[in-house]
């Protein structure tokens, strides 16, 4: 399989990440080395007009599988099956017709193009794809061009644009349901990435003409069955990033109240609009992707179930064309010998997530990301030192590694990545590419490309995307 085609800009990395670029983007570098390159992942324009359709598409099956879970799956498939916690049912359930912001992951390859996962509760990238590609597109231009690197464009300038849209209609949906139109904007101050993406979708907003308030998690104030309150004002639309699956879990250390529990049923009740909106955690359940591919075998079933045929031949085409075999147990991968991946039903950024390429052998690859790398790397034989004490570094990595290890898992076709190399401060980076696609109130909006291990985890690289110009199918203008 021939690589990525990766362009290299002429700079070091802290020639070009500087100033308001540094500002904008104050994550350029993460866990100690770089995480934005400066370099340009390469697509063509053929490549980019099948994933915009096919995102859009596969979207749209996403959002009527959502629907039709919402409107006939009990509840006890949405807890066994998809993992949403019993306390955010009456939540998921309330329909939202906008649509918000969601992230696609695609490999893009010689052997075509497949979907593998949906980021739909709290997509991030956001600054990276809506800033800074368009930013390392000009410092190209800016210096000597070739006319390959003129024929180079970025696919993610209406990304802005898309986000103020999608808010809009999302408030103004909660507005004729009684909740206003003031939006607070809510994540960990102390995170500088979450934080950072919070406020730039804020100021967004902002520019689309609503009141904004950054009200950080550490400052909300919940009075139970009355109202989420901040610095005593009572917050009706709040836009957070913080998953759903761990603020259902949150207490009052002091009273032990569970505060995230009080917050839903507000939801549920009518009282607060979030944004995303609760529905959107069914899509993030990595269940969900088992339950599309369960529906897609068994559709000529489903009009004896709800009375209709939930999928038409287009869709069932899109289906075939652009997912992967996806289950809830791995018997059919391990009788055919096919190698395939366990994914936990709640695994961010890698972690939970396993690579069986020989069933027969049981081999598997492994990503432990971020912190709990480190920690293996400085304890290669933790496990055997019972008496030795571990620091709050390594039992933080622990507490990490067993929360997504003890997860119900999914089991889904292993589709070969496409490799490229890219040139990093530590020397030229051998990995393989994973292409984020940023589908926002229901349309394409922007590419997120990552060089990472054969898992993608949180150490992998952003190579921000462009697109060559093919003379035969010029982009539109």
């Amino acid at each position: 399989m021939s690589k990525r085609t990766i362009q290299q800009l002429p700079y070091e990395h802290d020639e070009l990440f500087k100033g308001e670029i540094s500002r904008m983007i104050p994550y350029h570098r993460m866990y100690g080395k770089s995480y934005c390159v400066p370099a340009l992942t390469v697509y063509q324009d053929s490549e980019l007009a099948e994933l915009q359709a096919a995102s859009e598409a596969v979207h749209r099956i996403y959002r009527k599988v959502q629907q039709f879970i919402q409107r006939y799956m009990p509840d006890e498939y949405l807890v066994e099956r998809l993992g949403i916690h019993p306390g955010l049912l009456r939540a998921v359930r309330m329909e939202a017709a906008p649509d918000g912001i969601t992230r696609q992951d695609w490999i893009v390859g010689e052997a075509g193009i497949k979907c593998i996962e949906n980021n739909t509760d709290t997509p991030t990238g956001i600054p990276e794809v809506a800033y800074l590609e368009g930013k390392l597109l000009e410092a190209l231009r800016s210096e000597g061009m070739s006319e390959d690197d003129i024929a180079l464009y970025g696919p993610s300038s209406g990304m802005d644009e898309a986000i103020q849209s999608a808010l809009t209609e999302l408030i103004h949906f909660y507005s004729r349901k009684g909740l206003g139109t003031k939006v607070y904007f809510t994540c960990y101050d102390w995170h500088v990435e979450d934080q950072t993406n919070t406020k730039y979708i804020m100021h967004l907003c902002e520019q689309a003409g609503f009141e904004v308030v950054y009200a950080p998690l550490e400052e909300l104030e919940i009075i139970p069955t009355e109202g989420l309150y901040h610095r005593g004002e009572q917050i009706h639309i709040l836009y957070r990033l913080y998953p759903l699956e761990y603020l259902i879990e949150d207490r009052e250390e002091d009273t032990g109240l569970e505060v995230g529990q009080a917050l839903m049923d507000m939801v549920a009740d009518g009282k607060i609009g979030l944004i995303n909106p609760p529905q959107h955690i069914i899509t993030q359940s990595k269940g969900f992707t088992a339950t599309v591919w369960s529906l897609y075998e068994r559709n000529e079933q489903t009009p004896a179930f709800c009375g209709f045929r939930l999928f038409d031949d287009r869709e069932l085409e899109v289906i075939r064309t652009y997912l992967l075999p996806t289950y809830f147990e791995p018997s059919v991968f391990m009788q055919n010998k096919e190698p395939y991946v366990a994914k936990g039903i709640w695994g961010r950024e890698g972690k939970g997530t396993h690579l069986i390429e020989h069933p027969e052998s049981e081999e598997r690859l492994e990503c432990v990301s971020g912190v709990a790398q480190n920690a293996k790397a400085d304890q290669p034989d933790l496990l055997h030192q019972a008496d030795a004490p571990l620091t709050p570094e390594q039992e933080e990595a622990a507490h990490i590694a067993a929360y997504y290890e003890e997860q119900p898992k999914i089991y889904q076709r292993l589709w070969p990545m496409q490799s490229a190399e890219v040139q990093t401060e530590e020397g030229l980076f051998h990995g393989y590419v994973l292409t984020g696609i940023f589908v926002i109130g229901g349309r394409f909006a922007g590419v997120l490309p990552r060089i990472g291990e054969k898992v993608t985890g949180d150490m992998a690289y952003y190579c921000a995307a462009a697109v060559a110009n093919e003379p035969s199918n010029p982009p539109a203008v």
